[in-house]
């Protein structure tokens, strides 16, 4: 290696440093304990904080986002707009408490909708799925309708990149029109300067924010796991990820 790149190099271990050190301080100035990841399209550019590869997490609603596409790659939907009917139970949340279409349960979190959809598919089917997937351990557990919420199904920070990434460039075993329609449903937030395409999700003390943003012709993935103290913490899935975007100069 000649000097020119040693010194390149150098620079950049600096800068990622420098920048990866902006990050810490945006979660121990929050009092927040968690771990982000956010990549690049071309996976080039990395920024993380307190990311550890062998640690994992239930996905909590996260798993919606490959939830979705099994559904309707097994045709138990058909489109964003099918409605789901209520069955008249009364559950914590009043956006619930009513029927719903594919997009507004994606939207709400609506767990009743998907654990109905869930034990149409069967653990079987699920096992398939997640290991063509290359989703998490595989593992789904004794109750199908809440392996994703407090079940068996784990995975890493970096496993969620690796999924939203076959989301991103529809290279998964699903049709192209399914990945399409989860993308729609998926996108979060429009404005002149970027798009977003996420989803937030909590179970006991895991809480997430998951997704990849578009800004002009740069696209960014990222994936932030906290520790979910209270229910005022909820808001740091998707706040401290927005000021890490913008601490970095991702978005503005």
């Amino acid at each position: 290696m000649n000097f020119l790149k040693v010194i390149l190099l150098l620079i950049i271990s600096v800068n990622s440093y420098a920048e990866d050190k902006k990050i810490e301080n945006i979660f121990t100035s929050n009092h927040i304990t968690g771990s982000i990841l956010i990549e690049s399209l071309d996976g080039k550019v990395k920024y993380q904080y307190n990311v550890d590869d062998t640690e994992s997490f239930v996905p909590a609603s996260t798993f919606k986002i490959p939830n979705t596409l099994i559904f309707l790659e097994e045709g138990l939907i058909k489109d964003q707009f099918e409605v789901i009917k209520w069955d008249g139970k009364e559950r914590e949340y009043a956006s619930w408490n009513k029927d719903q279409t594919l997009e507004s349960a994606f939207q709400y979190s609506c767990v009743w909708c998907y654990q109905r959809y869930a034990k149409q598919v069967g653990d079987e089917k699920y096992h398939d799925y997640l290991r063509r997937f290359d989703y998490g351990n595989f593992l789904t557990g004794d109750d199908i309708t809440r392996f994703w919420l407090d079940g068996e199904l784990r995975l890493s920070v970096k496993d969620q990149i690796n999924f939203l990434r076959k989301v991103y460039s529809e290279e998964l075993p699903i049709q192209k029109g399914h990945i399409r329609t989860l993308k729609r449903i998926m996108l979060s937030e429009e404005n002149k300067n970027y798009n977003i395409w996420s989803k937030t999700g909590w179970s006991g003390k895991d809480g997430w924010y998951v997704g990849y943003l578009v800004s002009g012709n740069e696209t960014w993935f990222f994936a932030n796991h906290i520790e979910i103290n209270k229910n005022s913490d909820l808001t740091f899935r998707k706040k401290l990820t927005m000021e890490t975007l913008k601490e970095l100069s991702i978005i503005k």
